[in-house]
C-alpha cells in the first residue's frame, strides 16, 4: 500500500559526529503518548548510511523515546558490507528482546544482511534506502537503474596507507555540492554542518555482494524520498515493491530523517503496530 505525506517542519540542527561507537537512548521519562510500557515495546535500532553519522537520527530518536521505545543509534563503521554486517550482528546479539531495524541509505543494505541471522527481528524499515537481493551489489543496482532526473553523485575519493602497507580508498561527497545531493530540504546551517562532519565510506562497500536478503522472510516497510538525489526514487520504489514492503512516499531529499523525522517515526510505528 502506498500513502503520500507532504512537507512537514524541518528538524532541529544535527549534532556533531557521534562520539561513541554506539549511542544508547533509553525511553524518555516523560509520559508516553500511548498507554503501553516501554518494556512491552521492541528496541528500535537505527543504522545510518554513507556520508552521515548517527546524529542524523536525533529528532527521530527523540520522538520514538517519547512514545516509549528504547532506541539504539548505531555508529555504522562504513568499512564495507561484510565488515559492517558482522559489526551489526554482534551488536544485535547483545540487545535483548524483539527489535525493529531501521536503515537509511547504505544502512538499508547492512540491515538486509544482518537481520537474516537474528531471530527476534520483528520488522525492517527502509528509509530512502538500499534493499539488495542476495548477490547484488549497490554499485550494480545504481548502474542497472539509472534515472535521468537524478544527477551523478559529486563523489570525491582519497587514498591512504593502512598499517599493513596496503592502500585504502575512501569516498565522500564534495562539501560544496553536498546540500543539493544529500540534504536539499534541510536548513542551510544544518546542511553545512552535515557536509563538514560527513563520514567517508570505504570504496569496496559498493562492490561487495549481499549475502542475505532478510526482507524475504521479515515484514518490511519503506519510505521513498521523492526528491532524492542520492538514490533515485525509482530505484527505491523498485526495491521496496520487490520486498513486498508497505510503502510511504514523502516529498523529501535523501536526508529524510533530518527534514521529516515525524514521518520516519510514523512509519516505524506502523511497523510496530502491525507486528506486535
Amino acid at each position: 500500500m502506498s500513502t503520500e505525506k507532504h512537507t512537514g517542519r524541518a528538524a532541529a540542527a544535527v549534532g556533531t559526529a557521534a562520539a561513541a561507537l554506539l549511542t544508547t537512548l533509553a525511553p524518555a521519562p516523560a509520559v508516553a503518548q500511548d498507554q503501553e510500557s516501554a518494556a512491552a515495546k521492541p528496541t528500535v535500532v537505527l543504522v545510518h548510511g554513507a556520508f552521515a553519522d548517527a546524529s542524523g537520527w536525533t529528532e527521530t530518536a527523540a520522538r520514538l523515546r517519547h512514545q516509549g521505545f528504547k532506541v539504539r543509534a548505531v555508529a555504522n563503521p562504513l568499512r564495507g558490507l561484510d565488515y559492517d554486517t558482522a559489526y551489526l550482528e554482534g551488536m544485535l546479539k547483545g540487545v535483548k528482546g524483539p527489535k525493529i531495524l531501521v536503515g537509511h541509505s547504505y544502512g538499508g543494505a547492512v540491515i538486509t544482511n544482518a537481520a537474516a541471522d537474528i531471530s527476534d527481528v520483528q520488522a525492517l524499515v527502509y528509509v530512502a534506502a538500499f534493499a539488495p537481493d542476495k548477490g547484488e551489489t549497490l554499485g550494480g543496482l545504481l548502474e542497472q537503474h539509472p534515472d535521468p532526473g537524478v544527477p551523478p553523485l559529486p563523489q570525491q575519493a582519497f587514498q591512504f596507507t593502512r598499517p599493513d602497507g596496503s592502500t585504502g580508498t575512501e569516498v565522500m561527497l564534495d562539501p560544496a555540492k553536498f546540500t543539493d545531493a544529500f540534504a536539499a530540504d534541510v536548513p542551510a546551517k544544518t546542511a553545512a554542518l552535515m557536509a563538514a562532519s560527513q563520514r567517508p565510506i570505504a570504496a569496496e562497500a559498493f562492490g561487495q555482494p549481499a549475502k542475505q536478503a532478510a526482507w524475504k522472510t521479515i515484514p518490511s516497510w519503506a519510505l521513498v524520498a521523492k526528491k532524492d538525489h542520492a538514490i533515485a526514487p525509482s530505484l527505491e520504489r523498485f526495491m521496496a515493491k520487490r520486498a513486498d514492503a508497505h510503502i510511504t512516499e514523502v516529498n523529501s531529499s535523501h536526508a529524510v530523517m533530518v527534514s521529516h523525522p515525524h514521518v520516519v517515526a510514523d512509519v516505524i510505528n506502523q511497523a510496530y503496530r502491525a507486528t506486535r
